[in-house]
């Protein structure tokens, strides 16, 4: 069920060994020497259950729920009633669960955190993306994650239709305000960044019009606008498209879905926004048995 990622350093197999070793490591915690409630049905009792939404979101965790259950019972059977990224209503059903009554109770809690979890996330990012349509910039997550949860949260995002920055800081270059400072100029610093020659991504982070002008003289070819507001948004997208240089402008600071269109339409081609992955209520799911 692994949906194509955006993100070129997030490829399925590596995906794929993520989550094992998540599921793994969520069972451990869980689970640990044995459920000792789970003990309480007998052993070779059989039962049906439905995971059911209780409220509107985006679905996203389809193969971590799979993970949970198979890493208790390979034998637990789930029969998916929605897709990966699908919109699903309140009381909607998702899936159908057979097995052992003892297996499925183990691994409900592990598979419903990742479950309302990662749908939390691909459902805030479908809000942002959705608020911007018709527009030119793109909706990118950050490095602000639940710790140990990176690779799914990012992967979430891309399942709700924003794009990954990113993955990690082996993965590309983000010139901060420190960094200018201990090099003494952002064209120093620049310098310094193109010399690595690492294959990855350059981005430096400006937050003002003059630094601006700074990075486009020194050829910055991606450049994070930290915390403009409207006005400066608008004057850093003209200053840029008359550049002899033109860089990729990403608005970042002080975003939410109340001005977030506003942003958008100053010309931006980014818009970075770290609540939809640490700033979540998780999805409110449910797991009932039946006949």
């Amino acid at each position: 069920m692994i949906a194509n990622s955006s993100h070129p350093s997030m490829p399925s197999s590596e995906l794929m060994a993520s989550i094992k070793q998540q599921v793994q490591s969520a069972i451990a915690e869980d689970v640990g020497s044995g459920d000792l409630t789970a003990q309480l049905v007998p052993p070779v009792q059989a039962a049906k259950a439905s995971i059911i939404a209780r409220e509107t979101a985006v679905i996203c965790g389809i193969d971590w729920v799979n993970a949970c259950f198979s890493e208790i019972d390979p034998n637990v059977k789930i029969d998916w009633l929605v897709d990966e990224g699908a919109e699903v209503k309140a009381e909607q059903v998702l899936c159908e669960i057979s097995g052992l009554a003892r297996s499925i109770l183990t691994a409900e809690r592990c598979a419903l955190n990742f479950l309302q979890t990662l749908s939390a996330t691909a459902t805030q990012t479908r809000h942002y993306v959705k608020a911007i349509a018709g527009t030119k910039s793109q909706i990118l997550d950050t490095r602000k994650t639940i710790p140990n949860l990176r690779w799914a949260q990012k992967y979430a995002v891309t399942i709700g239709g924003g794009k990954n920055q990113r993955l990690a800081l082996y993965d590309g270059i983000l010139i901060k305000e420190n960094h200018i400072a201990a090099a003494g100029s952002i064209a120093a610093i620049l310098k310094q960044a193109l010399a690595l020659n690492s294959n990855k991504s350059i981005q430096i982070e400006v937050e003002n019009l003059s630094q601006l002008a700074q990075a486009l003289q020194a050829g910055a070819s991606s450049i994070l606008l930290d915390n403009f507001n409207l006005d400066q948004l608008r004057a850093a997208v003209k200053l840029n498209q008359e550049s002899a240089e033109q860089a990729m402008l990403e608005a970042s600071g002080g975003i939410g879905l109340e001005n977030i269109r506003e942003i958008a339409l100053t010309g931006v081609d980014r818009i970075s926004i770290g609540a939809i992955t640490k700033n979540l209520q998780a999805v409110d799911l449910s797991m009932r048995f039946h006949g």
